[in-house]
Parts: C-alpha cells; sequence; structure tokens
C-alpha cells in the first residue's frame, strides 16, 4: 500500500457491533490505526494516544478508527477497560486479518496485522501511511502533522 493507492472496500464491525465501510464518513478522512492485538500495553497506549487526542482528529475533518484481529466482545469489553469514550475500535476477526490481509499488513505467521497508521479520503485514497515495528509506539505529534496536512 502506498500514497495515491486505492484501500479495499471496508466492511468492518465496531466494538458496539455498528458497521464502520467508508461512506459512513463522506467528507471526512479516516485514519485505520491497526494494532496487533487488545489487551496488550503499546496497543493500550496507542489508542488511548487516539482518544486523548479525539478532539484535535474532529478539527482536522479525520476519524481515527483503532484496528486488529480481536473479535467484536474482546474488543467491547477492552474499550470498556481503556476508558475509550470517542475512539471507534473495528473487529477484522472474521474472516480472521481479511481486511489486513487486502492491505499486505497481515503478518500470517503470527495471526495478527502489523502496526499500521494508513490515513484515507472518504474515496479511500491512501494520503499517508506509516508502518512500525510490533513493539514501536507511534508518534502520535507525527500522526496529527500528517492529519493537519491533509
Amino acid at each position: 500500500m502506498e500514497v495515491g493507492a486505492k484501500i479495499p472496500e471496508i466492511n468492518l464491525r465496531d466494538h458496539n457491533d455498528e458497521e464502520i465501510t467508508l461512506d459512513k464518513f463522506e467528507g471526512k478522512n479516516v485514519l485505520l490505526s491497526f494494532h496487533p492485538l487488545a489487551w496488550t500495553s503499546v496497543c493500550r497506549n496507542q489508542m488511548q494516544a487516539l482518544e486523548d487526542n479525539y478532539k484535535e482528529f474532529e478539527k482536522n475533518n479525520t476519524v481515527p478508527i483503532g484496528i486488529s484481529v480481536d473479535p467484536v466482545p474482546s474488543k467491547r469489553a477492552w474499550a470498556e477497560n481503556i476508558g475509550l469514550k470517542n475512539l471507534k475500535l473495528a473487529s477484522d476477526f472474521w474472516p480472521h486479518g481479511e481486511f489486513a490481509s487486502k492491505l499486505g499488513i497481515f503478518i500470517e505467521e503470527k495471526g495478527i496485522s502489523g502496526r499500521v497508521n494508513i490515513l484515507v479520503n472518504d474515496q479511500g485514497k491512501v494520503l499517508w501511511i506509516k508502518e512500525y515495528d510490533i513493539p514501536e509506539l507511534p508518534d502520535i505529534n507525527e500522526v496529527l502533522t500528517a492529519v493537519k496536512n491533509n
């Protein structure tokens, strides 16, 4: 996946079991923030940074969404556990990792997605993308700069 490419259609469920598709975010950019697994410390910090800066994303006409291969009930419990009020957590559970696979970021031998941020417009065009080492926490200031510049 590279800047200018078009992502495959999104059809996921969030932690409230509501459908997530790009057409629900017409006129907005969407940050797809992939994390390997819920209930892990770096992933928690990554999602809490998005939650803590949610208003900044809104000011910049962007909706952040956390995505992992965990099932919806796990995402729901985790969202409650870490105190998420605004951020949606999407499940790429079934077929397992299908969306991450289509994006080329699924790690087959581990059964998880990589840690990747992909900023897209409402037509699915990639505006910015950054892949991280699994143990690396994305720099929220770098993410917000990318959001502001797009």
